[in-house]
């Protein structure tokens, strides 16, 4: 969440009550010595900006439109030019008209492309533009910044990263002259990369809000209308591939399971999963032949899970699997970073193998920044262990767990923290078995996630605040993001539990404009608020939001007194609430459900 924001109190449900913190820090031209990460970023941003040129070089020469040497247009009065048929059809389609026409005209080819080769192209000038925001954005690394302004600096400098490699799979995979599926990719994949791309950016622009500066003024102009042109991609591909992926607003999709449709049932986890590793995750400890041990003792292949990490080999299609014996491990925000694919953490047990940290945006970082763990290699699993934020309710957000892989697992783990516990960020997700433990926003983001046989357990607050269980986040209407909370128990903890008539607790409140949360066949404790809901400002997102429950029970699961918003509903249909379950909203339509003893890939067995 936003650096600086509290939680939700009496007076204010929306902003909450204190003191941001002062962070209008001063910033110096003096140059620091560049750091290598630095030196490869600004080296991967000239040769990205390369690989781009001769793309666009590429596909003007497949459409017939001559070039310069540089890849640019020859002068022919762009500001004037009006834009084509295929071009204004494909615009309309956008969020962002006035942007699509302008973008597309600037690039070589589209002028005689068809609306067919300009979803590729649209993907290939945004991708162009943001290989050139990395690059600008590099070129300040060495300026001094205070610890603030550098958090959020950094934080763009990875998400943009991040958002180059899920444009660059995304085009791989439409591009006609690449082949379909030369990326490897599904359009519920290319969906749910640009998704991911279009957080990113929303992410980075948190980053600086409070902050005032030079830094954030340059960052602000070399990251211009980048938001913008992901949306318009979404849009853009949206509307050419609308029923091939699931997510979007559902009277826009057409019904692709009836009640009496035959679900196949094959094994114990999602699809996404390996044979060998649906089998990793049920088989005991002892019997699994680990990659890479870690033990504090010394008694294992590393003593630090950070070491253990770095070993692990980039963008390996092999299941990594590193196994980490009980104990406490505090190391200095770990993170699992992009180029780590398919690398597997099994502990102990909760409680036993515990990795822990105490970072908050009191120590002048961004909400991004303070995870205890945080994972965005694709194939990421966690099992058997603790994720633990220690910070304590005073120090507001503070996360324990950050998670933005693709197709990530997290089994039998405790997730445990206050504000803003669990940052389920982006991409496809699935939680089992958990147990998550937080007061503010303590499931909060914007992956396609779903949670189930979860218990989510609301703590005491601090005086005046009430908890809210989720906080998503979703922007935009095409995104295929939302949490689901599927067959979990939603239990008060017992410092809670007798003070629940003084702390009202709410199932979510909306972050953003088409947040996008349902609770479906779960139980709600009667420490739930009868309206269920709650507002984030007044009335803002009160009618574009997407909140539903379906046939949840216990004493809170009445909905006779539930909010009267717009976007509210109580599901009714199987159909409907079935949009929501494993198979459909985190495998996408081309994937058949896989489901065993302990997984639901429909609403029941």
């Amino acid at each position: 969440m936003g650096y600086g924001r509290l939680g939700p109190t009496e007076s204010d449900p929306g902003e909450g009550s204190g003191t941001s913190l002062d962070i209008n820090e001063p910033q110096h031209a003096t140059p620091r010595v560049p750091p290598p990460r630095k030196k490869k970023i600004i080296f991967l941003a000239i040769f990205s900006i390369a690989l781009i040129a001769a793309s666009a070089v590429s596909a003007a020469l497949f459409l017939g439109i001559g070039t310069r040497a540089s890849g640019q247009p020859q002068p022919s009065s762009l500001t004037h030019r009006k834009p084509t048929q295929a071009i204004s059809k494909t615009c309309s389609k956008t969020r962002f008209p006035s942007l699509c026409v302008s973008s597309l005209l600037n690039f070589p080819g589209s002028t005689r492309a068809s609306e067919s080769d300009l979803v590729h192209i649209s993907f290939n000038m945004t991708l162009q533009h943001f290989n050139k925001a990395l690059y600008l954005s590099s070129a300040i690394s060495y300026v001094n910044m205070g610890t603030r302004v550098r958090s959020a600096f950094d934080d763009c400098l990875e998400l943009l990263e991040d958002s180059i490699e899920a444009l660059s799979r995304s085009l791989s995979t439409v591009a006609p002259s690449h082949g379909r599926g030369a990326g490897g990719g599904s359009p519920a994949d290319v969906v749910t990369w640009l998704s991911a791309a279009l957080t990113n950016q929303d992410t980075c622009t948190e980053g600086f809000e409070g902050v005032n500066g030079a830094v954030k003024n340059q960052m602000t102009e070399k990251l211009k209308d980048l938001t913008e042109l992901v949306s318009n991609c979404l849009a853009i591909f949206a509307a050419t591939n609308g029923d091939d992926f699931s997510g979007v607003p559902i009277q826009n999709k057409r019904r692709l399971l009836t009640e009496n449709d035959d679900i196949s049932y094959e094994d114990s986890f999602p699809r996404w999963l390996g044979r060998r590793e649906r089998k990793l995750l049920d088989l005991p400890v002892p019997a699994i032949r680990a990659d890479i041990i870690v033990s504090g003792d010394g008694n294992g292949t590393c003593k630090t899970i950070a070491e253990a990490i770095k070993r692990a080999p980039e963008y390996s299609n092999r299941r990594t699997i590193i196994y980490v014996r009980a104990g406490r491990y505090e190391e200095n925000n770990l993170k699992v970073g992009r180029k780590k694919w398919n690398l597997m953490f099994i502990g102990d047990g909760k409680g036993k193998t515990i990795i822990s940290g105490g970072k908050s945006v009191f120590n002048n970082l961004t909400t991004f920044h303070t995870a205890s763990f945080a994972a965005t290699g694709a194939g990421f699993i966690a099992r058997d262990m603790t994720f633990e934020n220690w910070a304590g309710p005073a120090k507001h957000q503070a996360v324990a767990l950050r998670v933005g892989a693709d197709h990530a697992v997290v089994y039998r783990c405790n997730i445990i923290g206050y504000q803003d516990t669990l940052y389920v960020h982006s991409n496809r997700q699935f939680f089992r078995e958990c147990d998550v433990y937080g007061t503010v926003d303590f499931i909060f983001g914007n992956a396609a996630v779903v949670f189930q046989n979860c218990s989510l357990y609301a703590r005491k607050p601090m005086d005046f605040q009430k908890n809210t269980i989720t906080a998503q986040n979703r922007k935009d209407p095409n995104q295929n993001t939302g949490i689901s909370i599927h067959a979990c128990r939603i239990l008060a903890t017992p410092d809670l539990a007798p003070l629940k008539g003084t702390f009202q607790t709410y199932l979510g409140r909306p972050w953003k404009l088409y947040s996008r949360t349902v609770f479906m066949l779960s139980f709600i404790g009667d420490h739930v608020h009868p309206r269920g809901w709650l507002e984030w400002n007044t009335t803002f997102a009160l009618d574009t939001l997407y909140y539903g429950e379906y046939m949840n029970y216990g004493p809170g699961g009445a909905v006779g007194q539930r909010v009267q918003w717009p976007g509210y509903r109580v599901i009714t249909s199987t159909i409907e609430a079935s949009k929501f379950t494993v198979s459909q909203f985190i495998y996408g339509s081309t994937w058949l459900p896989s489901t065993g003893v302990a997984f639901l890939a429909g609403l029941s067995v």
